[in-house]
């Protein structure tokens, strides 16, 4: 019976949920939650909740009314803190901390503003902060004298900072601060120095979004840092110990600009270090939400095993200890936010504590860092906090806490690809796809902040890459073979992980896009996203000219940005979703990209002709918006019309060769390249082109870094040949307008309200110029010193090898372990910015936006006020981006197509506008002008140029005049490439015929040659005014490169600057050698005929060159200056000059022979009247016996020499002659020339009548208009005959 009565009892409580009949009339859908007794007379209500809340067994009695969150709560309340009581308990004692404390006896840690030196800016409560001084510093309110203590800085800029602790007596000056006196110690990852009174070398270098954590053991009496919670040693040892009440306080110094944030405890520590407490106390009510949210993620893990595919055995064994969780999750859930929200509304301070720590711990848990992500569970989460009013300041802090965490997260290798700042951006994301956590997030203050701090990105430093990239390989490389196969990989996950966050940092820019903000009158999507697009260029671009506000973002939200809506641009929205933004093209379809549609192409007027707020300040390529606008205001309405032109249609090329998007031939960008190119992208670390043998940048910053890469380079770099592709004849060389180009109005003006594409691709270009640039010149850098290291290694290498022992073999092997270092450093560094800039997607949609920029442009440029008008970051991104593109390792077409299929009409754009006078800066004019002399330097782009009717139009004649102080340096380079191959020490089949047969003067189609002579035959006033300016340059370069060799023999030492310097200026001098060679062949008539003015200039310069060379006392030294890091003496010597003398000399004397003897000028007899004969002669002796053949491959024209032999020898006669003749004269010397001795004074000048010989005063004449003897202006010349001279002047 009493087996019967028990059976009975658990069957009548065995019904876990009963409903209640009154219940169940007025609420169909509800029920309670009661206990019962399993078959074993357990009662699994009271065991599970027992479970969730860590009770002991039979903890909580029987439950016999409904269980609900106050039930919950009560459990809570009456079992969980009984048996919990720690979760109580406060800990108040804060032994070895002084601190002005409240009234309730705690203390807020800040700056303290009495301490304050210089000038701080608040940029954001509490204590994130800016330096607005040359040098600002300042202290805590609170001090340490015993125990261990830690505070951490978050680097908002990575620039001087000297952060660390000071006593109160350590003075804070304009000049002086922490770590400046005793008692005051600073470390500064800028300089890598540690500061005590002196400086020593201490840690790594920082980077933005760096945490460095600042510790004091007073107990050892020593200080230490830690970068990122990894240690950086201990800095100072032996410190002097305090007393209660006059210790340590935080202190730092920020020099201008430089912007920290401080944490001394107010939030959970980013990395907190063992042993070291905050100095700020944590809220008392940590421990209970740490316990609640334990609880809660105790509920959520049982839940999980019942819904997910947990072991059939292990749900059997919950289920028979625990009832289904499903119908208590709710409530015990709501119970325990109910009681997490009850002790922060009795503490409203924590809030922010708390959600910066347990719940954004808790989140992530159960979001979990790798995927796949628990969507479901977090979602579950979301729903219960939502229900609570204080869950908006909770989720405020929350998003908060999210932003810091991206911007301060490292990749790690071990956990890519869900590794860096992607799990918290994805948590982000998921959180902000609710409307009202979105809402929530745009009303914060700070909302412009926190988004850009989930689109930063921490750069890796050199000890990052260490950890990212362990194993280094490059080609040729002595290190291990399965290094290269290792680094592949590591690169490959790398990059998974790169592409992992810019997917995120995509989906949060889209989510922003749609968001449609709750405000009267509604907007329309992507208001928000371009408000902030526009302040965030104001605050960058006002940075650059220190106009307020000073806050400039980090460089990788710019990058982040630029990457963000280049995807969008290049890859379509269908993807993201954006709904507005689908199908917005005029042609391809939906999903096609703003820049692959082709077809026909707008642009709305008013980007560029509207001054905005956040453009006042950009200049544009007419000078600045309001200069503009007073003298030159455009006369269309800029809120109602676009610009429209067909695809392709912008230039003169043939309608056949035309490459459009819908076009046969398509762009480079829309091809799928050949298997070759995908084998050389295959070594990640080569850079090889030809042009990159040079001492400087390869990827152009402005107009200085494309300038650097030939005036910099050796100048004297051939060319591969190639067969002239033009066979066109001059009456084909019209240059026609753009065709297809009409200016209409907008069809509906309300769309302006809309974010539109070409509003995205505007501000595309200035992010490309703030952000970009800047990286692709480090880049650059990088890829420079690698290939330098790389050589200098492979030389010691060698020497090594031919060493058998010694002190010397000793010093090379030392100096090769650095070379090492350099060499695996650099290519760390070359790998990462390969992994994070050179994604294939991103070459393909910037070599699309090049073509569209081209295209805009020309089209533009027809439009003369509106040209006027255009932002100069539209050129300057173009020639950036263009030669980052054809510099890019892997390349991301073969060179040959990369001009040809799709950019063609760049050649025309630059050459038409290297001389524009609407385009008001110097600057960009070079830029284009220096991209000319790069791109010629190269076979397969010189064949663009060849086919280009506007380069063969225009570009020789603009050329010349272009020969100026400012540009003459590329002008030279580029007429020197035109020129190649015709000169003395070229030949057919020689090392130097590897330029284009295209300008060789021995072939019958030397297209450019020809266009060269003619422009300067035409003009003859032009080609006067460049020969003089030529004169002028070549005898400034040869007495620099003097002065410079003086300056070093002198000093007896070999300076790597000066080095440098006269290297480059003696390529200069053998190019301009070269040209004037060029116009000896090709316009010898200059020379010959007419007055002897412009001979016996040129010969006063070839001596003036040839006692240069031949005068140095030192040779080795000489040949030592020359000497290239990369190249050999074979490639860079005295030949390099010496040849165009030669040439120079031999195409007088071959033009002398077929000129009428009556017109010609006396070649031999100006070379003999020079006053230097015996320099003269010794100077043609060097030339005969120099060693041509070891200076040059091929044939050197030995007939050549033998005619240069017997001039010389016919000039020695002439000499001897003229020095015996002048022993006989007895006549007196009243009437010679007082500027030469040689010539009767038999001109002179008018009004002021002082008299020369005719030939000085024209000469001079040529550069001045005042008489050199008295300084009057020169109205008239005449000569003795009372007749009015012919006289070139300056005008």
């Amino acid at each position: 019976m009493a087996d019967d009565s028990q059976h009975t009892n658990r069957l009548v409580s065995g019904l876990a949920v009963i409903l209640d009949g009154e219940a169940k009339k007025e609420h169909s859908q509800k029920s309670r939650l009661i206990s019962y007794c399993d078959d074993f007379g357990e009662q699994s209500l009271e065991r599970t909740l027992e479970h969730v809340f860590d009770l002991p067994s039979k903890t909580i009695n029987l439950l016999t009314c409904q269980v609900d969150a106050s039930v919950i709560c009560s459990i809570i309340k009456n079992d969980y803190l009984k048996h919990h009581k720690t979760l109580l308990s406060v800990d108040t004692s804060r032994e070895g901390v002084s601190a002005i404390v409240d009234g309730t006896g705690l203390y807020t840690v800040k700056i303290e503003e009495s301490s304050v030196c210089g000038e701080f800016q608040l940029i954001k409560p509490p204590l994130l902060v800016e330096s607005h001084a040359v040098f600002s510093s300042a202290r805590a309110n609170a001090c340490v004298w015993k125990g261990k203590w830690m505070y951490e800085v978050t680097l908002e800029t990575a620039g001087l900072q000297q952060l660390g602790w000071a006593t109160i007596s350590c003075p804070f000056t304009e000049l002086t601060g922490v770590g400046d006196a005793e008692d005051s110690y600073a470390f500064d990852g800028k300089r890598v120095i540690k500061w005590n009174l002196n400086s020593e070398p201490y840690g790594q270098t920082w980077v933005v979004g760096d945490v460095i954590g600042c510790c004091i053991d007073l107990e050892a009496d020593e200080i230490s840092y830690y970068r990122n919670g990894v240690t950086l040693g201990v800095a100072f040892k032996g410190i002097r110990k305090m007393v209660p009440g006059l210790g340590y306080y935080p202190a730092i110094s920020l020099s201008q600009g430089e912007r920290c944030l401080l944490n001394f405890g107010a939030c959970p520590f980013r990395y907190p270090i063992q042993e070291f407490q905050p100095i700020q106390i944590p809220p008392s009510t940590k421990p209970l939400a740490v316990g609640l949210l334990h609880c809660f993620t105790k509920l959520l893990n049982m839940w999980r095993r019942e819904n997910n595919s947990y072991n059939s055995m292990e749900k059997l064994k919950s289920l028979k200890r625990f009832m289904p969780v499903n119908e208590l999750y709710h409530p015990v859930s709501r119970g325990i936010c109910m009681e997490l929200f009850s002790a922060l509304d009795a503490n409203a301070e924590s809030v922010k504590y708390l959600s910066w720590g347990p719940l954004f711990s808790f989140l992530m848990d159960v979001f979990q860092d790798q995927a796949p992500h628990d969507y479901e569970s977090l979602d579950r989460v979301l729903d219960v906090l939502l229900e609570f009013k204080g869950s908006t300041l909770m989720f405020e802090h929350l998003i908060s806490a999210l932003s810091y965490n991206c911007k301060t997260a490292s990749i790690i290798l071990r956990e890519s690809p869900y590794s860096g700042s992607y799990p918290y951006l994805a948590l982000a994301c998921h959180l902000l796809r609710r409307e009202a956590l979105m809402v929530v997030w745009w009303k914060m203050s700070d909302f412009e902040f926190l988004f850009e701090g989930f689109l930063s990105q921490r750069c890796p430093n050199k000890q990052d890459l260490q950890l990212m990239i362990p194993a280094v390989w490059w080609p040729g490389s002595c290190e291990d073979v399965s290094y290269e196969s290792s680094m592949m990989l590591t690169t490959k996950t790398l990059t998974e992980a790169i592409n992992k966050i810019e997917e995120k940092h995509r989906d949060l820019c889209c989510l922003v896009m749609q968001f449609i903000p709750p405000v009267a009158p509604p907007q329309l999507p992507g208001s928000v996203f371009r408000t902030f697009l526009q302040n965030i260029i104001l605050r960058n671009r006002g940075a650059d000219r220190n106009i307020l506000p000073h806050v400039i973002s980090s460089n990788s939200v710019l990058v982040s940005l630029f990457t963000v809506i280049l995807h969008f641009l290049s890859e379509g929205f269908a993807a993201t979703g954006s709904g507005w933004m689908l199908g917005s093209g005029t042609s391809g379809g939906p999903t096609t990209g703003f820049l692959h549609r082709g077809g026909q192409q707008t642009f709305p007027l008013p980007l560029i002709l509207k001054n905005d707020p956040h453009r006042a300040e950009i200049p544009r390529l007419g000078g600045s918006y309001s200069h503009l606008a007073n003298f030159h205001p455009v006369n269309v309405d800029s809120e109602a019309e676009v610009v429209q032109w067909e695809e392709g249609f912008v230039d003169d090329e043939d309608l056949d060769l035309r490459v459009t998007h819908v076009g046969i031939q398509k762009p480079c960008c829309c091809l799928s390249l050949d298997v070759n190119v995908s084998r050389i992208s295959k070594n990640p670390f080569r850079y090889t082109t030809k042009a990159y043998q040079s001492h400087c940048s390869s990827i152009p910053e402005r107009s200085a870094q494309v300038a650097a890469e030939c005036s910099a380079s050796n100048l004297n770099d051939d060319i591969a040949d190639k067969p002239s592709t033009s066979d066109r004849s001059d009456s084909e060389f019209g240059y026609r307008l753009v065709q297809r180009m009409k200016v209409v109005a907008l069809e509906s003006t309300s769309s302006s309200s809309t974010l539109e594409e070409e509003e995205l691709f505007d501000a595309m270009l200035l992010l490309y110029q703030l952000g970009l640039a800047p990286n692709f010149k480090q880049v650059s850098a990088y890829m420079t010193h690698q290939s330098h290291s790389i050589s200098q290694l492979e030389e010691a290498d060698r020497q090594i090898r031919e060493r058998g022992g010694g002190e010397k073999l000793r010093r090379l092997k030392e100096a090769r372990s650095v070379y090492r270092e350099e060499v695996i450093d650099s290519v760390r560094h070359c790998a990462w910015y390969r992994i994070s800039l050179f994604a294939s997607w991103k070459q393909r949609g910037m070599y699309a936006a090049c073509m569209w920029i081209v295209q805009l442009l020309l089209v533009l440029s027809k439009m003369d006020l509106v040209f006027s008008y255009v932002p100069e970051f539209y050129l300057e991104t173009l020639v950036d981006c263009f030669h980052v593109l054809r510099k890019s390792d892997p390349p991301f077409v073969p060179a040959g197509m990369f001009l040809k299929q799709g950019l063609g009409p760049f050649v025309t754009l630059i050459v038409t506008h290297f001389s524009d006078p609407r385009i008001s800066s110097a600057e960009l004019r070079d830029l284009l002008l220096q991209s000319i002399s790069v791109l010629v330097q190269y076979k397969e782009f010189l064949v663009a140029f060849e086919s280009n009717q506007a380069a063969t139009h225009c570009l020789p004649t603009s050329l010349l005049s272009a020969f100026d102080n400012r540009s003459w340096i590329p002008v030279t380079n580029i007429l020197v490439r035109l020129c190649k191959g015709c000169g003395f020490g070229f030949s057919k089949h020689g090392e130097s015929s590897s330029y284009s047969t295209l300008f060789q003067a021995s072939l019958p189609h030397c297209f450019y040659l020809k266009l060269l002579r003619d422009a300067c035959l035409e003009d003859e006033e032009l080609f006067s005014a460049f020969l003089n300016r030529l004169f002028n340059t070549l005898s400034w370069a040869m007495t620099e490169f003097s002065v410079s060799i003086r300056e070093m023999q002198e000093k007896g030492q070999m300076i790597e600057f000066q080095q440098r310097k006269c290297s480059v200026i003696f390529d200069l001098s053998s190019n301009l050698a070269r040209v004037l060679e060029f116009c000896t062949c090709e316009i010898p008539q200059a020379f010959l005929s007419g007055p002897d003015t412009n001979l016996r200039r040129l010969v006063e310069v070839v001596v003036f060159v040839l006692n240069h060379l031949t005068s140095v006392a030192d040779p080795e030294f000489f040949d030592l200056i020359l000497k290239r890091p990369i190249q050999t003496p074979e490639k860079v010597n005295r030949g390099m000059i010496l040849a165009p003398l030669v040439g120079i000399i031999l195409n007088l004397l071959d033009a002398s022979l077929v000129t009428d003897t009556s017109a010609k000028n006396d070649i031999v007899g100006i070379f003999a009247s020079m006053d230097c004969a015996e320099t003269l002669i010794s100077g043609f002796q060097y030339l005969l016996k120099f060693n041509w053949a070891g200076s040059f491959k091929g044939n050197i024209h030995l007939t050549k020499l033998r005619q240069l032999e017997n001039f010389s020898t016919h000039l020695v006669s002439r000499t001897l002659f003229k020095r015996v003749a002048n022993e006989e004269e007895t006549e007196s010397d009243d009437n010679l020339c007082c500027i030469c001795y040689r010539c009767e004074a038999d001109s002179k000048f008018l009004p002021c009548t002082h008299v020369s010989c005719f030939s000085c005063i024209n000469r001079h004449l040529i550069n001045c208009e005042r008489c050199f003897f008295c300084n009057a202006t020169v109205v008239e010349v005449i000569q003795n005959d009372a007749k009015p001279c012919e006289i070139q002047l300056l005008s």
